[in-house]
This record gives structure tokens, C-alpha cells and sequence, in this order.
């Protein structure tokens, strides 16, 4: 291939990874059963992380279609894991969306068993680290609260379908105290902290029904005791480029050990999400934004 092939290809990738794959949605499925899930209790659950709402990449209208397309699946839960506002490093690249309208248009969606979130580190990062450390709320989660989504920090709720109980519980955001913003991994892994109290969460949990875990961040599973069933998480974007199958940056301590999808270690699952939106810049390659929709459980 002469130079001149290779600049068509290299535009024509780089326009398809801004222009097409970052406005697909793709639906990706899963049905297990965990470890400490009951047989008879089947749950038919959605999943939308990291959808960074901003103008004009992920606008309003967009998150409206993407709320109508989830609630076609028919869930009977829906569980929302953060970043809900732009994660693009250039302002000039987006502006933002009203928060009011963003939580009223999510507040859309239907489950008989409701919605539920977590903030991720996005969302904490739209408050200056001195408003953070204050204990100033999170304006996103005054926005869910206004419009009726429960927001989990740190926090579980037992909730039931037919004649079968489970706890769905929420941690706080591992990363909500950075000390900056859009500076990312340059930085050692001891500056991120957060607000994440996986021991003082699962202390809600007050009998044996099985457990669901919210965590933005996958970088708690190691932390995860069997008591859970099934943890739940996005931030990684699955990568957000992938290059022949291979994530070239993937904000985890881990690596690429929780980059994506099922992961089961020592009988212990986790689902991590590709998310909806893009953080950095607007492009994706390889990773298409999904919905994530989980059958859990076997029938009786």
C-alpha cells in the first residue's frame, strides 16, 4: 500500500472511530447463575454506566432513545454505575448538559423493582477537592434525588421479586477524592481516594439473601467477600479503544486483569460494562457503547 493508502485508511479509521462506533449501541447479554444465588429467583437485570452526557456527543435527546431502548428490553431492575457528565479533557470539545433535565430523562426509565445508582468519579469531579473534602453533596446527586432515583452510597436496600428476597447495595466512588482532574494516570495510584466503605456497606446487609453489588470503579473486586453474588461495574469503558483486541490505557491499577466483561475468580463474578459514552476524547474503537443486560439465576 502506497502513503497515500495508508493517510485514506488512517483518516477513514479515525473518522469511523469518531463519526460511527461512538453513536452505535450495541445490547450485550449475559445469563449465569453465581455462587450463593438461589435457585427460583430470576432477575432480568439492565445496565448503563459511564454515559457522559454532554453536548453534542451525548446529548439529552440521545440519552431520551437510550432510555426507550432500555425500557424495550423490559428489566425488571436497572442499575445505573456513574459518570453520568462529560469526561471529555478539552472543554471546548463539549459543553454541559442541565443536570435537571439529565436526572428527569433517566428518571424515564422503567423496571418494576425501580432504578438505582452509584456516583462515579466524573460525577465528583464536576465539585473543586476543597467542596469534596467539605462534605458539599454531589450536584448530580441532588438533581437524582429531585427527580426520584435513589442514589446508593456506601448503602444497601432489600428489595424482592415473587416470593424471594436480595439486597442490592451501592458503594461510594473509590477515585471521588482525587486531588485534580484530567491529569488521570500520570499520577501514583496513592493519590486516588475516595469515599468507598465496602466493609460499613455490607454491614447493612442484615440477613442471608443473596447480594448485588454497584462499585463504579472494578477495583474493589479483590476486596469482595463470597457474600456477594455478583458485582457490577463500569468506569473502564472497556478500554474505550481497543487496537487488534488490545486496550492500550485502561484507568485500573489493575491493568487489563478487569478491563471488560465476565470475570469470575475464586467462585466470586464481576460484570464489567463497556459503558455509553467517551471520556477523554470522543472516540471509540473496537468497544461500541452497550447496554448490558443480565439474566441472573435459573429457574426453580
Amino acid at each position: 500500500m502506497g502513503m497515500g493508502g495508508l493517510v485514506a485508511g488512517g483518516t477513514g479509521l479515525g473518522g469511523y472511530a469518531v463519526g460511527v462506533e461512538p453513536r452505535r449501541l450495541a445490547v450485550t447479554r449475559y445469563d449465569l447463575a453465581p455462587a450463593r444465588w438461589p435457585a427460583g429467583l430470576r432477575l432480568r437485570i439492565a445496565v448503563l454506566a459511564d454515559i457522559h452526557a454532554c453536548e453534542p456527543w451525548m446529548s439529552i435527546e440521545r440519552v431520551g432513545r437510550i432510555v426507550e431502548q432500555t425500557n424495550a428490553l423490559a428489566p425488571d431492575l436497572v442499575l445505573l454505575l456513574g459518570d453520568y457528565v462529560s469526561g471529555l479533557r478539552m472543554r471546548r470539545m463539549a459543553s454541559p448538559v442541565p443536570l435537571d433535565a439529565l436526572a428527569e430523562t433517566l428518571a424515564g426509565l422503567e423496571a418494576p423493582l425501580g432504578s438505582h445508582a452509584v456516583l462515579g468519579n466524573h460525577d465528583w469531579w464536576e465539585l473543586p477537592l476543597s467542596e469534596r473534602l467539605s462534605g458539599r453533596p454531589v450536584p448530580l446527586r441532588l438533581a437524582f434525588e429531585a427527580a426520584g432515583v435513589p442514589v446508593l452510597e456506601n448503602s444497601a436496600i432489600r428489595l424482592r421479586k415473587d416470593d424471594s428476597a436480595f439486597w442490592l447495595a451501592g458503594l461510594g466512588d473509590q477515585w471521588a477524592l482525587f486531588p485534580g482532574r484530567g491529569r488521570g494516570l500520570d499520577r501514583s495510584w496513592r493519590d486516588f481516594r475516595g469515599v468507598d466503605d465496602l466493609p460499613g456497606t455490607l454491614a447493612k446487609v442484615t440477613d442471608d439473601a443473596p447480594v448485588l453489588l454497584m462499585a463504579h470503579e472494578p477495583d474493589i473486586f479483590p476486596q469482595v467477600p463470597e457474600r456477594v453474588s455478583l458485582t457490577v461495574s463500569g468506569h473502564t469503558h472497556g478500554g474505550q479503544v481497543q487496537i487488534l483486541g488490545y486496550a492500550p490505557i485502561v484507568p485500573s491499577r489493575y491493568g487489563r486483569r478487569y478491563v471488560y466483561g465476565l470475570v469470575v475468580e475464586d467462585g466470586r463474578s464481576l460484570i464489567v460494562s463497556g459503558g455509553i459514552g467517551c471520556s477523554g476524547l470522543p472516540v471509540r474503537l473496537g468497544r461500541p457503547p452497550e447496554i448490558v443486560l443480565i439474566e441472573i439465576g435459573r429457574e426453580a
